[in-house]
């Protein structure tokens, strides 16, 4: 089974901060480990590890957030049958989600990405996804939903626009479906 390592480092513009993501590809799956910090609401540091199965299909999200006054840590899994815990306790109002994502982590919109190969074609039109979304500082797990939708190919790979509510963002990414540019929310400055 062949893997690729990749590092990325993006800027985070809302929070004034960077993060960076160590990721491990394997032909079906990814995992991760990354850390950021950021100046907004307040200063805090992140740090994170992340694992997917077949299909890239979180199987669990392990979180710990650091302020001035706190120390707070987050375990989110998901038992590769649509059921998903928090610290333990069973959650069943994320059921029905595949994807974790982490706030103002673009590492975490690669997993819908490369399920559906949206950064080589595009599908027969938009992808709807439901997401354990995780707010970063606070570490409040709740559902959210997102779609993704190829809108071209790109020098580099391809544009997908995302919608969730009424925030919609046309993000560039790589050929390995991870973010290059996210508009109002990262940038990358390693490629």
């Amino acid at each position: 089974m062949s893997t690729a390592s990749i590092t990325r480092t993006w800027e985070i513009l809302p929070a004034r901060g960077y993060s960076t993501a160590w990721v491990d590809f394997a032909p079906d799956s990814l995992s991760a480990r990354g850390r950021a910090v950021g100046l907004l609401p307040e200063p805090y540091w992140v740090s994170y590890e992340l694992e997917t199965t077949g299909g890239y299909v979180t199987t669990r999200l392990g979180v710990t957030v650091e302020t001035a006054t706190s120390t707070e840590s987050l375990e989110l899994r998901h038992d590769g049958e649509g059921r998903w815990t928090v610290n333990g306790a069973e959650r069943p109002d994320l059921d029905g989600a595949l994807d974790c994502d982490l706030g103002l982590c673009p590492l975490t919109n690669t997993m819908p990405v490369l399920r559906h190969t949206l950064h080589r074609k595009p599908g027969p039109g938009p992808e709807l996804f439901t997401m354990a979304w995780v707010s970063v500082p606070d570490l409040t797990v709740s559902l959210n939903r997102q779609t993704y939708t190829h809108l071209a190919r790109a020098e580099h790979g391809a544009r997908i626009r995302y919608q969730s509510g009424d925030f919609q963002s046309d993000i560039e990414v790589d050929d390995r479906g991870m973010v290059l540019d996210y508009p109002s929310l990262a940038t990358a400055l390693t490629r």
